[in-house]
């Protein structure tokens, strides 16, 4: 089983969550950090896993357009999708709100894998706003690992 995990990221958070879950997958695994030029090709994979953070309430352009671009190809693989992101109490919202319904209602496995801020890797306005919205002053993670296993398990099921 081929599986293509393909992710955007800004901080690194989903980069991070996206190796940890390929550790835990059965078969070949891929990681495709997603950028506006480069597309990967699906043809290859069993299985596609689509995953990005949410800033200011949304998901990555890239992770849009890549579901849109590729919507044809996707409904033939099997499907999950996940979100990183700190607002736990809008996880289900978020999630839902971040891709298309065709690929919610046929994805496999979908969740919320947490979030972190790492300072070290945010602008100086980024670092004001998370400073200010969350009270937090230094680096902060809430990676659910827990979450990660539960993914993996559901897509590992089909295996």
């Amino acid at each position: 089983m081929n599986t293509l995990i393909v992710y955007a990221t800004k901080h690194g958070c989903s980069e991070a969550c996206a190796k940890m879950l390929s550790k835990e997958l059965a078969g070949n695994v891929e990681l495709f950090k997603l950028k506006a030029e480069l597309t990967p090709d699906l043809t290859e994979y069993d299985r596609v896993i689509i995953g990005g953070s949410i800033h200011m309430g949304k998901i990555q352009k890239e992770v849009q357009v890549f579901c849109t671009r590729n919507m044809e190809m996707l409904l033939d693989k099997k499907i999950g999708l996940f979100v990183c992101g700190m607002l736990f109490e809008k996880a289900d919202e978020e999630l839902n709100n971040s891709f298309p319904k065709e690929l919610l209602t046929r994805a496999m496995a979908k969740e919320f894998f947490g979030g972190e801020f790492k300072f070290n890797k945010m602008n100086f306005v980024d670092q004001l706003i998370v400073k200010k919205a969350a009270k937090i002053n230094n680096d902060f993670s809430q990676i659910l690992d827990e979450n990660i296993k539960r993914f993996a398990a559901l897509m590992n099921s089909d295996c």
